[in-house]
């Protein structure tokens, strides 16, 4: 019946800039000078605005849900490439409209409106401080990059982007069916733009059991609870109200790339502090201690915060610091005394400064730490620390999160701010002139929800025990994948994890693997990865996605630009395990092609080495 609904209404969705994209695959790409014909989806470029319409017939039912479930497939965000989607073909390009990814956005944009005024004068004119501000990092980016390989490889294995492929638990879409259909309590009409009245209600009970459990204190639902569309709406609201021009904001690197251009629109610079690998070991193998013909083992290891790093990077100009535990791209939980290290230096740097804890996958503290100091601090969520929980910071923390990674349900979009009312009062400032609230019809089913999840849940004492052992049994499946195809991974029972991503490492058996040419131009030449070139990291995830049939996230744009030019993403990529079984299955049959090219590769140089040793011992050379 969904079906039906959606292929019979015309959608229509209008943009007011030509500096747009959509990675559906299946386009009809229309101006004055051309037309490509891609199907029933129509693309019309004019000179004001953008229109998007989906048509069809009753004899198209079938052709449309086939592109409606390859779009599915693809990177679910619009991607601002060139002016032009990243994701076109570029064999259909012609000389009016240039679709080179190389080509300045100005130059396009000027183009399609048929104006001949130059690039920076379409720059000092016809862009706002905005785009200003995001400068080069409105190009092409690595989710429209891996989003169109994804769309163009229907039957591929998606470990990339981090949302699960499956439904929200049953009590969820129970509480938003009965949400829907409520007509006593109609929540299909505005409601409070600082939060649903009954939503902050709950997350107000909820954290002051999380922030405040000696019972002395309890949160204000109405002035320390702010409602967002998502934990990223959250982000940048905190952002925009703490942040002024000159302010410096740090950043645990790697990091989660979002929070770069976020600092940047706010008029802040991004500082980084570099979190440090430690490997396991550094045993010799194949040789000697002594290093005659050894090589160094590749092996897994922890990420660890070494407070001289953070120590040299805080300052009076610290405005921020943006934490994130569980920690995307790495996985890492971070420890207690990491936290009050942090802690330390936020008073060193002065009234000023203000932590945003990132804490969006809480709840998915699937190794967590030993230490019983720790464990003691987490008993109202089992693993995760909140940091506004510790001595003096709930006055100096805006504690970020949402829905969608708990619940599995990314596309309800979500989340909140909670914070004492000094760090809350200007976001509800600010709130009204972004959007005038959050869907009251998902803020409503999300409030039912939040009571159920701590009920007893499919045999465990919770939703939450359930969601841990889930996504501990998954982790365990994908890490046997990836061990057998010969990357190195964190050992879980040494190294805390959470959220749903490893990082795997990249051996030199797989570096191997890798067709050399791969590392050459034209294949090297890639404006979305940083610095546009494709180092190590990035030619072994494209490579996997082209030829082997399995989609993973390059570990470079996680890192600063200099470093990751430094070489210090080369050895890593992002693999995520919030995918059904069938789809970790299938990598997994994937991911064995790798171990058999490095099988014929060892096979190959045996015969080399024989080869050489005959002529050596018959007095000739190579």
């Amino acid at each position: 019946m969904f079906q039906q609904i959606l292929i019979s209404t015309t959608a229509v969705f209008s943009l007011t800039s030509t500096s747009y994209a959509f990675n559906l695959p299946s386009l009809s790409l229309q101006n004055n000078q051309r037309t490509t014909h891609l199907s029933s989806y129509q693309y019309r470029t004019h000179t004001q605005h953008t229109k998007f319409q989906l048509s069809s017939s009753a004899n198209s039912i079938e052709e449309d849900d086939n592109i409606i479930s390859s779009a599915v497939a693809s990177d679910r965000a619009p991607c601002f490439d060139n002016g032009v989607c990243a994701t076109f073909p570029d064999d259909e390009e012609d000389e009016s409209v240039s679709l080179d990814k190389s080509t300045d956005k100005e130059q396009v944009i000027a183009k399609v409106n048929g104006d001949s005024i130059s690039s920076s004068e379409s720059s000092t004119q016809y862009t706002g401080e905005a785009i200003d501000r995001l400068g080069s990092m409105t190009g092409p980016t690595v989710w429209s990059e891996f989003g169109r390989l994804s769309a163009e490889n229907p039957s591929i294995a998606n470990l990339g982007q981090g949302f699960p492929d499956w439904l929200p638990p049953p009590f969820a879409v129970e509480s938003l069916v009965s949400a829907t259909i409520d007509s006593t309590k109609s929540p299909h009409q505005y409601t409070r733009t600082a939060g649903h009245p009954k939503l902050v209600t709950q997350l107000a009970r909820r954290y002051t059991q999380h922030l405040h459990p000696n019972g002395k204190e309890c949160i204000d639902p109405m002035n320390e609870v702010a409602v967002t569309v998502g934990a990223s709406q959250a982000l940048y609201l905190s952002l925009q109200t703490l942040v002024k021009p000159g302010d410096e904001v740090i950043l645990f690197e790697p990091f989660f790339d979002l929070y770069v251009n976020q600092i940047k629109l706010a008029g802040g610079t991004p500082v980084f502090v570099p979190l440090t690998f430690v490997p396991y070991n550094s045993e010799i193998v194949n040789g000697n201690s002594n290093g005659n013909g050894g090589e160094e083992e590749v092996t897994g290891g922890t990420w660890i915060l070494e407070p001289e790093k953070l120590e040299e990077k805080i300052s009076s100009k610290t405005r921020a610091i943006i934490l994130n535990s569980p920690h995307n791209p790495t996985g890492k939980v971070f420890t207690l005394s990491e936290m009050q290290m942090i802690a330390d230096n936020v008073i060193k740097a002065g009234p000023q400064c203000v932590v945003i804890s990132d804490e969006v996958y809480k709840y998915i503290v699937h190794s967590p730490p030993k230490d019983d100091e720790h464990m003691e601090k987490t008993k109202s969520c089992p693993g995760h620390v909140h940091f506004a929980s510790l001595p003096n910071m709930w006055e100096r923390t805006i504690t970020v999160s949402s829905a969608g990674k708990t619940f599995s349900a990314t596309g309800w979009q979500v989340g909140w701010c909670i914070a004492p009312s000094h760090l809350i009062s200007p976001i509800h400032q600010l709130l009204p002139y972004v959007q005038f609230c959050a869907s009251t019809v998902i803020q409503e089913a999300l409030a039912r929800s939040l009571p159920l999840a701590d009920e007893p849940y499919e045999g465990y004492t919770s939703y939450y025990e359930y969601l841990n052992e889930k996504y501990r049994r998954k982790r365990d499946l994908l890490s046997s994948a990836l061990k057998d195809a010969g990357f190195a991974i964190p050992d879980y029972d040494e190294t805390c994890g959470g959220g749903f991503f490893i990082f795997a490492r990249i051996t030199p058996e797989l570096k191997k693997a890798l067709p050399a040419y791969r590392l050459e131009e034209p294949f090297s030449s890639n404006p979305a990865a940083p610095g546009g070139t494709a180092r190590l990291d990035w030619a072994l995830c494209q490579w996997m996605a082209e030829e082997k049939g399995v989609l993973c996230i390059p570990s470079s744009p996680f890192f600063s630009r200099e470093r990751a030019l430094e070489g210090a993403s080369d050895e890593f990529i992002r693999v995520a395990f919030c995918k059904t079984d069938e789809t970790i299955e299938k990598a997994a049959l994937a991911l064995k092609s790798l171990r058999n090219d490095i099988a014929e590769d060892e096979e190959e140089d045996t015969v080399v080495n024989k080869d050489e040793e005959v002529l050596v011992a018959a007095g000739g050379s190579m």
